[in-house]
């Protein structure tokens, strides 16, 4: 059994790895297998690391029985008949990577999708949304600081880096927890008014993000409180954090009672409540994922009223859109960003965009692949989750039909394509690539 891992190409920020070096020597040692790595100058582990684990470099992984990657497999590396374990953005019928699904059945490829890797109650098993949210949130910060510094409002916050700045995770907790004391101490100044934080979603991305912040002094909000919270005593001394619910994210269009069921079952009985919410908030961090039959988050309209309503407070100063869907859940969100320049700033009244932080308008942070700012502590992460579900892989016989497939249930649950056909979950998937759309 050879296993081959594909380098990372897609950009110079992408230096993650599905499989650590330690996880390939354990596998390795445990299975028999050998593993065949591609060299690449830039990925987080030197390819000295992959040798010493016992790995082959090799530029050709044609030999290979089943091949791990990140991102998505160019056309001409998908190889008749392989395996192929990598986040493929297909499932959903992505317009982009059709041409990629097309290729896959043309050459009868099985696919097995990480995101489809879950368990019973749909819950994801191998992810970086966790570190998207730690990378998100020191990038949310650092804008919010960058912002503040040209108001004219120096303070701790804007002592915060990039994620990509830092060595390591640990080293950035680190430090968020000496500005924290420099909060404790001096305060961000009375005149910002509270710094409240909004987040939304509660999967893994929100998780992450409210992981890192939980770093610096924070007291958490029910939203119910925002609009009495100047008049409540609050401290410059802390940051507000306040967890949207759809309760609080949205409402019933003829103004009658939220009913949660409801709301998922007839979306375009809703509408945005973020007018209530975003004149309270200085950052919204944004963790939903969002389709298009369901109400904007933020829509263009939202923040010009909002702007025009506003008597010149800037409310909120920063968005982080984490989740990143184009003019999505947040309208505004035009483009995804690179690490080196996340954010470009969205002017209201007049719905443009200028690239960088300026002094006025909302601050948009829209880095698409912000766990690669995150490199190593996000590969050890994923590949110490997926390590436990290899040694099934190297033993199952897929020769056999995919109803015979000797495989645990959270990787038959992503197996999308079988011998170059859809399995049952995925039949749907078919019609993406005979012209019926998605």
């Amino acid at each position: 059994m050879r296993i081959g891992i594909r380098r990372e190409d897609k950009s110079r920020w992408e230096r993650r790895a599905p499989l650590s070096p330690d996880v390939v020597a354990e596998l390795s040692s445990l299975s028999g297998a050998r593993f065949v790595v591609q060299p690449s100058a830039i990925r987080i582990y030197s390819d000295g690391e992959y040798q010493a684990a016992g790995a082959e470099l090799s530029e050709n992984l044609r030999d290979c029985d089943i091949l791990f990657a990140v991102k998505e497999i160019p056309l001409e590396m998908i190889y008749q008949g392989k395996v192929l374990l990598f986040f493929s953005h297909t499932i959903k019928g992505q317009s982009y990577n059709m041409g990629l699904l097309r290729r896959m059945v043309e050459q009868g490829v099985t696919l097995i999708d990480y995101e489809r890797i879950v368990d019973d109650k749909d819950r994801r098993l191998v992810f970086f949304g966790r570190h998207a949210g730690y990378a998100g949130m020191l990038d949310a910060l650092a804008a919010l600081g960058e912002r503040l510094d040209m108001e004219g409002h120096d303070g701790p916050l804007d002592e915060i880096r990039n994620a990509w700045q830092y060595d390591s995770l640990d080293a950035a907790r680190h430090e968020l927890r000496g500005i924290g004391k420099r909060i404790r101490e001096q305060g961000l100044g009375r005149e910002l008014g509270p710094v409240v934080i909004g987040f939304t979603g509660f999967g893994n991305v929100s998780q992450g993000a409210q992981s890192l912040l939980s770093e610096l002094p924070v007291e958490k909000l029910d939203p119910e409180a925002l609009p009495g919270l100047v008049d409540s005593g609050w401290s410059d001394r802390v940051l507000y954090s306040v967890e949207l619910h759809q309760k609080h994210m949205f409402r019933r269009c003829d103004g009658q009672a939220w009913i949660e069921e409801r709301y998922w079952s007839n979306p375009e009985e809703y509408e945005s409540n973020m007018d209530r919410i975003l004149p309270h908030l200085q950052l919204l961090v944004n963790g939903i994922l969002w389709n298009a039959k369901y109400p904007r988050l933020v829509s263009r309209d939202l923040l010009a009223r909002q702007w025009q309503e506003s008597a010149g407070v800037q409310r909120p100063r920063v968005i982080a859109d984490i989740s990143i869907d184009i003019e999505g859940s947040i309208e505004c969100s035009v483009k995804a960003t690179h690490s080196d320049e996340p954010c470009y700033t969205y002017h209201p009244e007049t719905r443009t965009v200028r690239d960088g932080i300026h002094r006025t308008g909302v601050v948009i942070m829209a880095v698409d692949n912000l766990p690669c700012e995150l490199p190593r502590d996000s590969s050890e992460t994923f590949s110490a989750a997926l390590a436990p579900l290899v040694p099934y892989l190297t033993r199952a016989d897929f020769s056999r039909p995919f109803e015979e497939l000797d495989l645990p249930a959270p990787l038959r649950r992503a197996v999308i394509l079988h011998h170059g056909r859809f399995t049952p979950d995925y039949h749907y998937m078919s019609r993406f690539i005979n012209g019926a759309g998605a």
